[in-house]
């Protein structure tokens, strides 16, 4: 086997443990997420340094929307105030933003914002930073297969896959969880079947350079047989080459 470094095409991350982490400083939970909006900018800067093609975050789950509502008032008030300052350098950095998820319940205000995000970044060819907003992987199943019903298209595994919201963007072949949990909670269900899967003890707003490379670590070691035996792989089933 090749023994150049490899990193995942696609990583996705679940981005646990802001309430958390202002709790242990005796903060309120919004200076946690507030944290976390700058944890999510390094972690770009890294994926993008590191030969990353696409990243992939779970923002808000349609079940977030059960939490105390002052909290996800701030939630929303913070992704406006993040695409405010976020977006010109995300732009001027070649990431290409785009949100996946349910807009139908959000305010006008807010649904103009995220159009307007990913038409300015529209045309960037580096790194594609999925931010998964009022997102669920059952509503994704569900939705992918009224798509179909209503086009009068058979449900099968190669349609399905197409019209799930990420449907033109290869699976992810590393999914990260911070804060010490260990479950995936809705999230990609779907393009979830074949990922590696790494748990971090690390709450996301304390996620950095040295914790993402320790997953990439963890990823490298694994051995992606997707049903074969090691003698039958290709060392491009493991990942790509670190550039």
């Amino acid at each position: 086997m090749n023994d150049v470094p490899r990193v995942p095409c696609h990583i996705a991350i679940v981005m646990d443990g802001n309430g958390r982490w202002a709790k242990q400083r005796f903060l309120p939970r919004f200076a946690g997420h507030k944290a976390g909006v700058d944890a999510l900018r390094r972690c770009v800067k890294a994926c993008a340094s590191r030969g990353v093609a696409v990243l992939t975050v779970f923002a808000f789950s349609s079940e977030n929307w059960n939490r105390p509502r002052d909290e996800v008032s701030s939630l929303m008030d913070l992704l406006v105030m993040a695409l405010a300052r976020e977006v010109p350098q995300l732009a001027a950095d070649g990431v290409r933003l785009c949100f996946v998820g349910e807009r139908d319940g959000l305010s006008l205000a807010l649904r103009a914002g995220l159009e307007q995000a990913e038409a300015a970044t529209l045309s960037n060819a580096g790194l594609l930073l999925n931010v998964c907003f009022n997102y669920g992987g059952r509503w994704d199943l569900v939705q992918a297969a009224n798509r179909l019903v209503a086009q009068g298209q058979a449900i099968t595994e190669s349609s399905l896959g197409a019209a799930m919201q990420m449907g033109k963007v290869p699976d992810p072949d590393l999914i990260i969880r911070t804060g010490g949990e260990q479950r995936i909670s809705n999230f990609l269900l779907w393009q979830a079947a074949y990922a590696e899967l790494v748990f971090s003890d690390r709450l996301w707003p304390d996620f950095d350079d040295e914790a993402l490379d320790l997953a990439l670590c963890a990823f490298a070691r694994r051995e992606r047989r997707f049903g074969k035996i090691s003698e039958q792989l290709a060392p491009a089933l493991h990942g790509q080459p670190v550039v």
